[in-house]
């Protein structure tokens, strides 16, 4: 990690260590806008990384990106903070103006049908996207879709479109959203921009979320261990927890290493694959390392006033949204396929 990074790093582990507090997650969940911290994230310039400087960002890279992405999922951030990342760079990909504000991104089902057209000297979007990360909450809703034969990037401010509220089993909103010529602003996206960079990027967020979000389990089941004593000495000194806390440290450390590796190749282009595995080796990850964390924390950790469960009940939504592992390993599959056996090694190697 270069020193810039580091410093980056810092600045959020410091601003979320002290914000982001078990009342206000509690507090968000009960449908408060934490609109303070959402103040503070502005302030320090953690929404626009990937904006460049001109329009008014930290002209930054994926692989900084990923330090801000990482630290929201370790900390279980109660913001579209990630959201409004992947929003903004496709904005400012397109030429068009990045609000003030949260954003966030449709559609996120790959089988909801966004249909954005031209019309009146203008473009309006037709369809309905489903569970929507805080659909109703943010300013403006950030929409890819190919037009013609070319990808565009398209933007519908709060209040054009209609909203069915509903929640994800983190209490975070995940709302549908119902446009009906639905006027819009729209250009074409920016180069190598896929017509699924919704889909694409969303899951790669997702899956830095989850390597961050297992990281803290690991630490909260860690140091749990060693306090909590039975028959005159720390649990963490029995064999099967010291085994247990090994797998979730090694599914931790395959996790961190996968969604890197897959924001270091958005950094080089096309990062279609790296972003597959990565989803489906950090949503493993959660399943197995969230069920070894409450079994070391036993009934404790599914207390509502325990920080485990902020965690482990964000990591069982993540996991599923923007594709689980059972489609991307699908995806993957039928991409390895096409290679054909002989440039499997290779191509695997090159990357």
């Amino acid at each position: 990690m270069n020193e810039a990074r580091a410093i980056l790093g810092d600045v959020v582990t410091r601003l979320f260590t002290e914000r982001v507090t078990r009342e206000l997650r509690q507090s968000a969940e009960a449908g408060t806008w934490p609109d303070a911290l959402w103040a503070a994230v502005e302030e320090n310039g953690l929404t626009l990384p990937l904006v460049p400087e001109a329009q008014g960002g930290a002209g930054s890279t994926w692989s900084d990106a990923h330090v801000v992405v990482s630290a929201a999922g370790r900390h279980a951030v109660p913001l579209p903070l990630t959201e409004t990342i992947v929003a903004a760079w496709l904005l400012a990909g397109a030429g068009l103006e990045v609000p003030a504000g949260p954003l966030t991104l449709a559609p996120a089902q790959r089988d909801d049908d966004l249909r954005l057209s031209s019309a009146d000297g203008g473009f309006r979007l037709d369809g309905t996207a489903r569970r929507v990360p805080w659909g109703g909450v943010a300013g403006h809703v950030v929409v890819a879709a190919a037009v013609g034969g070319r990808t565009m990037v398209a933007r519908a401010v709060a209040g054009s479109f209609r909203v069915a509220p509903d929640r994800n089993l983190a209490g975070e909103p995940r709302d549908t959203l119902f446009f009906d010529g639905t006027p819009v602003s729209a250009a074409p996206a920016g180069g190598g921009v896929p017509a699924d960079a919704v889909w694409q990027y969303g899951a790669l967020a997702r899956a830095a979320q989850m390597a961050g979000g297992v990281d803290a389990i690991l630490k909260l089941a860690t140091r749990y261990a060693t306090e909590r004593r039975q028959f005159g000495k720390p649990i963490g000194a029995y064999q099967a927890i010291q085994q247990n806390l090994a797998v979730l440290a090694g599914h931790a450390a395959a996790a961190d290493i996968a969604a890197a590796h897959a924001f270091r190749a958005a950094d080089r282009g096309d990062a279609a694959f790296e972003i597959g595995v990565a989803k489906v080796r950090t949503g493993e990850a959660a399943g197995i390392t969230a069920s070894i964390a409450h079994q070391v924390h036993g009934a404790l950790g599914f207390t509502y006033e325990h920080d485990l469960q902020f965690v482990t009940r964000r990591l069982w939504s993540w996991r599923a949204e923007f594709g689980g592992e059972g489609w991307w390993a699908s995806s993957l599959g039928r991409d390895v396929a096409l290679w054909g056996a002989d440039a499997l090694w290779p191509t695997l190697t090159a990357r």
